[in-house]
């Protein structure tokens, strides 16, 4: 293992961050565990940073996947018709609740932001751009701009103006104290005041993740963005949100996360756990903005037969197991057995989620100050008693975790116990 490191090292950037003191080698997968290069096997609570949705090895999507590739075409491009691009698109067109809509598929989520991003501010002629604070969108030029997190940015230049907005950052002091109605209000009040100072009127677009991913899982109360919508459609501003972490059943109360705070947006973006591992991702928008762009446009690898073979298992596998139900039902007895065991746990600062997309905040015992040693003692701890799971935040002091929506009750309960067990030996070294 070593060996592989140092040529890792050699010849990959060094801001490819690696996991772990002992960076470990994933070799093989069954169901929700995988097993590393040493023969140590894991439960799986972080699949492949939200990607593996329904976890390794799944019959249904290698029977698809081998189909296809046995017809010997891996690849035509969209200048051709692709039945399985069709099929999905159908598919997504039906679940998204959008009007009229339209669906492009690309590679990855970074490619679907840059795609909204191009759609929104074509239609309305404005390279304005409202986001939210703590958010990530992807490392292009573009998705960098609307990203409100130094930690991912590494420059300032962008081909957007971008306006950042309250939401995800209710534990300010100046909103720790306000109801869920109280904090809308306010956030609400904000953002008239930033379109009526900061802006020349004629915004392209709010875009926004329902629940923050690499921001650490934090997110705004439900109906927050059904107040931002109003706002924004007396202005004519578009609404993009962008559910590459919270897409597909993932949050458990609702198919796709802004749904959950009733509102259909004008575009979505989408990826991760569609392709269950394999590259793909795209846009679901109205057809009036979809078909808006003059120039003629492809993507010469979104939609290929082989992403198209394992997304459209993937979804139907989905939606024919009913998992967004089994994510509420394990989501809340993970959700519910750490905020349990977190008053005795000096090292947690907060507990938050929705559904299989949660997370534990490590502040410093007395302080509350963010933790970044503490969550990454977490990372180690976890690991030796064989639970893989994620890091993000603001400060980069959150265990945050996307188990595969298939895990079963026993599997839920074993990695409870495992992260309870890594919390507490955290807590008793940090006295």
């Amino acid at each position: 293992m070593s060996d592989l490191l140092a040529r890792h090292r050699a010849v990959m950037p060094n801001w490819m961050a690696l996991y772990y003191e002992r960076p470990i080698e994933i070799v093989s997968g069954k169901g929700v565990r995988v097993t590393d290069a040493e023969g140590n096997t894991y439960l799986d609570f972080f699949a492949g940073i939200i990607t593996n949705i329904l976890g390794y090895d799944v019959e249904e999507v290698r029977q698809a996947v081998e189909r296809q590739l046995a017809t010997g075409v891996v690849h035509t491009s969209t200048a051709y018709l692709l039945r399985g691009q069709v099929e999905l698109a159908e598919k997504i067109v039906a679940l998204s609740g959008i009007k009229d809509a339209k669906v492009f598929f690309v590679n990855s989520g970074t490619e679907a932001n840059e795609t909204a991003l191009l759609l929104a501010t074509y239609a309305r002629k404005s390279n304005q751009v409202l986001a939210m604070r703590q958010s990530y969108h992807g490392r292009s030029f573009g998705a960098i701009g609307v990203t409100a997190n130094r930690s991912w940015k590494n420059n300032a230049y962008t081909p957007l103006t971008v306006h950042f907005l309250h939401g995800g950052d209710r534990h300010l002091p100046q909103f720790a104290h306000l109801s869920d109605a109280d904090f809308i209000k306010v956030c609400t009040e904000d953002l008239r005041h930033v379109l009526a100072t900061a802006t020349g009127g004629d915004v392209a677009a709010l875009i926004a993740e329902p629940i923050q991913g690499v921001g650490g899982f934090t997110m705004p109360p439900d109906g927050l963005y059904a107040a931002y919508k109003e706002v924004l459609d007396e202005y004519g501003a578009l609404f993009i949100s962008d559910e590459v972490q919270t897409g597909w059943g993932r949050t458990g109360q609702s198919f796709f996360g802004i749904h959950n705070h009733g509102v259909t947006p004008d575009i979505m973006t989408f990826a991760k756990g569609l392709g269950n591992g394999f590259a793909v991702g795209g846009v679901v928008a109205r057809g009036d903005l979809m078909d808006a762009p003059h120039a003629t446009g492809l993507s010469t690898f979104g939609g290929n037969p082989i992403a198209m073979a394992a997304a459209n298992a993937t979804l139907d596998y989905i939606l024919d197991h009913d998992l967004q139900s089994n994510a509420a039902r394990q989501g809340a007895l993970l959700l519910d057995g750490l905020k349990e065991a977190a008053p005795r746990l000096p090292v947690v600062g907060a507990v938050r989620g929705k559904g299989l997309m949660f997370a534990v905040e490590l502040v410093e015992p007395g302080t509350g100050e963010p933790s970044p040693p503490l969550a990454a003692a977490v990372m180690e701890e976890t690991r030796k008693r064989g639970l893989l799971v994620g890091k993000g935040g603001l400060y980069g002091n959150v265990i945050r975790m996307a188990p595969p929506l298939t895990i079963t009750e026993e599997d839920a309960r074993e990695g409870l116990g495992i992260l309870i067990d890594s919390l507490e030996a955290v807590s008793e070294a940090a006295k």
